[in-house]
């Protein structure tokens, strides 16, 4: 497994990392063991990054990293979120950027990991009622407290960016990004790169749709939360699937997964990209880490352009109460 760099403070990390939030809420089918299980097997394979937050469970996603690493702790590099309120029954609170939630939030992050410190601490969504100034200011105060290492920020806007930027460096910025999800390239990563922030896509198999496993909406449990998504839905999912037909083509004749093909296409995009593909098996892990030795050719590169160009997924990536909380 080679390593990437994120962004220009020092932090360094494998070329692909591992989204741990399945593991606990959102898709059916939990297993503490095996997802337990796969993350040792993704330390075995040279994975170092760990992406979690504190609302995945809520709450038990950190606990289950914690357990799972606890004698790991020097092989892995935790990035985990906060800002995303919600209570311990699993409601929603909103989004809470105020300083002094920023400090409970960590600590609170802190005792359920396990840990002395987070190596990269995200801001989940932007509070549009505290300024960003703010919200950043109390997380450099928590770097310098030596409770955290690095600081990024999740979905938000090209101006959010710069502003939190300037209050403290940001290492990263965690955004969905996918054959099916290009608006990135549009102004976000223009500005991420003019500023040495790295870059960690979420969903980067556009929610496990471009894997090819799912002919139809009735393929996901009742319990799946991509039934409430609009690109998961009706006829939205029908015209969707025609993109997956095309990767598939390419994919069959290019002797890889689907899969493989989606992941090896956006870590051509650039050497500060460090896809976070979530699992909670062994064997979608394993498959997806030999994406990382997949050279994909000019004209390979120029095929699945053609098929999957900017704006082609129909829907919007979240239900509208979703939406109003991302790129700002």
């Amino acid at each position: 497994m080679k390593t990437r760099k994120l962004g220009d403070q020092g932090l360094v990390v494998s070329e692909l990392g591992l989204g741990c939030m399945g593991m606990s809420e959102f898709y059916s089918g939990q297993n503490d063991r095996e997802a337990i299980a796969t993350i040792h097997r993704a330390l075995d394979l040279g994975i170092t990054l760990l992406d979690t937050a504190d609302m995945y469970g809520p709450f038990t996603n950190e606990q289950l990293i914690g357990r799972a690493i606890k004698n790991h702790r020097d092989q892995v590099v935790i990035a985990t979120k906060f800002g995303v309120v919600r209570s311990q029954e699993g409601g929603w609170n909103g989004i809470n950027g105020k300083p002094e939630y920023v400090r409970q939030a960590c600590d609170a992050s802190l005792k359920r990991l396990d840990v002395d410190v987070i190596d990269l601490y995200f801001q989940h969504r932007v509070d549009p009622e505290v300024p960003i100034e703010e919200t950043i200011g109390a997380m450099a105060e928590l770097v310098e407290q030596g409770k955290v290492r690095y600081i990024g920020i999740s979905e938000a806007a090209p101006v959010t960016i710069r502003r939190a930027h300037a209050v403290h460096p940001l290492s990263a910025l965690e955004t969905e990004y996918s054959l099916w999800s290009r608006e990135p390239e549009d102004e976000i990563l223009p500005t991420v790169r003019e500023l040495g922030i790295g870059f960690m896509p979420y969903s980067p198999l556009g929610r496990g749709f471009l894997s090819g496993r799912f002919t139809s909406p009735d393929d996901f449990p009742a319990d799946d939360f991509r039934r409430f998504f609009p690109r998961f839905q009706g006829e939205n999912f029908y015209k969707n699937l025609q993109l997956v037909e095309q990767v598939k083509t390419i994919a069959a004749e290019t002797g890889v997964t689907p899969s493989q093909l989606a992941l090896a296409w956006l870590l051509a995009q650039g050497e500060d990209i460090v896809p976070i593909p979530g699992t909670k098996q062994r064997k979608y892990l394993e498959e997806n880490v030999t994406a990382t030795d997949i050279q994909l050719t000019a004209e390979d590169l120029s095929r699945i352009e053609a098929v999957a160009p900017k704006s082609i997924a129909v829907g919007d990536r979240y239900p509208s109460s979703g939406m109003s909380e991302v790129n700002r």
